[in-house]
């Protein structure tokens, strides 16, 4: 073994170690590591043994808590019984059922589900699904993609090009082409310290509107969307705004996808955020809380018609060519199961609607600290928006995303916005805990 790599040099030295962390800033935290050694509940604990709360549940994923024995039990199971099955022309039993639980909890018509490995996975296969659908129907024409700015779509191809994140993108150019973006709806002039949807700003759906004009509708196969922004800063939709894109794209036969890989699985306190929102779109990307981040697993989940019209050929035609090795792999879908029972047994999918108006009324009690200048809330979801130093954009809120990791909590950062979404198994006090620790690192840093 390679000295460097060896077991007990992890925590000693890691300047020289061969991992390329993926989003980091490398040459910083190898000098400065954090690292976790197991996790239990609400909590990670370090290699010295530190208690840390988890503020975002891992990367928005363990909605259920880390380490839950039936979660656990379910995969260990998986590996001793099936470790693996191609997907291609071969199935197992717990693809089927699986598929047959999730759709079940989708919404309305939204009744068929295409298995991937991850968020990224499950957007690219969305645009393409999206692609392949107008050209089977005899529209081939419609080929142009429209994101919006802020958004975040994963990191594939596809996903980077309709994302909106300047910092994602700039240095792989243009990736692909006929992709536009609508404009955000982030309005701290008009919205900030709004308590879930923000009264102003259903207008700004009609962009789409003015791009549908520009490009000519009929060229436009779909339009992608978070129904609430959460890696750019949980940038919540204003009041009917969802609902204005349902009916633009309705009008130019455009399809629309929700992008739920973070809003899925009981984070605003339904089973998908377009229940809450009662917007229902053509296609939904998830991944994340699917398996309770425990097994990389995705899925996209399409409306019936969506399907059938690849259902045209001859029996002996495969309908569509695409999918991956460890598409509904099989451990995959054992964690999946596994974690749906948790999700049932402990009402998780929904149990935010109980705890939503204590973690609003907690997260704007940070009103009216230093450099704090917008506060925004939706289910489990906060962020706390920071004025950003002079001529040193992010400085600050990483500065508090470090304070916060010594004192005993883990926040994700976002340029000058911290972002605070726990594990559903969360309680009152555990959530005193954590807002408390993030006021005294406020007060403190200027």
């Amino acid at each position: 073994m390679n000295e460097r790599a060896r077991p007990e040099t992890v925590g000693q030295s890691l300047e020289n170690s061969a991992f390329f962390m993926p989003f980091s800033m490398n040459r910083q935290f190898k000098k400065a590591p954090r690292l976790v050694s197991r996790a239990e509940g609400i909590h990670y604990y370090t290699p010295e043994g530190r208690k840390i709360i988890d503020g975002t549940s891992g990367l928005w994923c363990v909605n259920a808590g880390h380490c839950r024995p039936a979660i656990a039990e379910g995969v260990a199971k998986g590996v001793a019984t099936l470790d693996f099955a191609p997907p291609f022309q071969l199935g197992h039993p717990l693809a089927f059922e699986f598929a047959d639980k999730v759709a079940a909890l989708a919404p309305e018509g939204l009744s068929k589900v295409f298995f991937t490995n991850s968020g990224s996975e499950s957007v690219e296969t969305a645009l393409k699904l999206a692609l392949a659908y107008h050209r089977v129907r005899g529209e081939g024409h419609r080929t142009r993609l429209i994101g919006r700015e802020r958004g975040y779509h994963g990191v594939n191809f596809g996903g980077t090009a309709v994302g909106g994140i300047v910092g994602n993108r700039k240095i792989f150019g243009a990736l692909l082409a006929g992709v536009d973006h609508m404009r955000h709806t982030h309005d701290l002039a008009r919205n900030a310290f709004s308590k879930g949807e923000p009264q102003h700003g259903a207008e700004l759906a009609d962009d789409l509107e003015r791009l549908c004009q520009l490009h000519d509708p009929s060229t436009i196969a779909a339009v992608i969307v978070e129904p609430v922004a959460c890696s750019t800063g949980v940038l919540v939709p204003p009041v009917g705004y969802l609902k204005r894109l349902r009916e633009i794209c309705d009008r130019h036969g455009i399809l629309l996808i929700f992008d739920e890989v973070i809003t899925a699985w009981g984070r605003l306190g339904e089973p998908f955020a377009a229940l809450r929102f009662k917007v229902t779109p053509d296609l939904i990307t998830t991944a994340k809380g699917i398996t309770n981040g425990t097994v990389p697993m995705g899925a996209v989940f399409m409306k019936e018609a969506l399907y059938q019209a690849f259902q045209t050929g001859p029996d002996t035609a495969i309908e569509m060519p695409h999918g991956y090795t460890y598409s509904a792999h099989p451990v995959a879908c054992a964690a999946g199961l596994a974690t749906l029972k948790v999700y049932e047994d402990e009402g998780l999918l929904t149990r935010v609607k109980e705890l939503e108006p204590y973690w609003q009324e907690q997260a704007h009690a940070l009103k009216g600290l230093p450099n704090v200048i917008d506060i925004r809330n939706i289910g489990l979801i906060a962020a706390i928006e920071l004025a950003p130093r002079e001529a040193a954009v992010g400085a600050r809120g990483f500065e508090v995303h470090l304070k916060a990791w010594e004192r005993g909590a883990y926040m994700r950062v976002t340029g000058d916005i911290i972002a605070l979404a726990p594990p559903l198994i969360i309680e009152k006090p555990q959530i005193d805990a954590l807002f408390d620790c993030l006021r005294g690192v406020l007060k403190e840093i200027r």
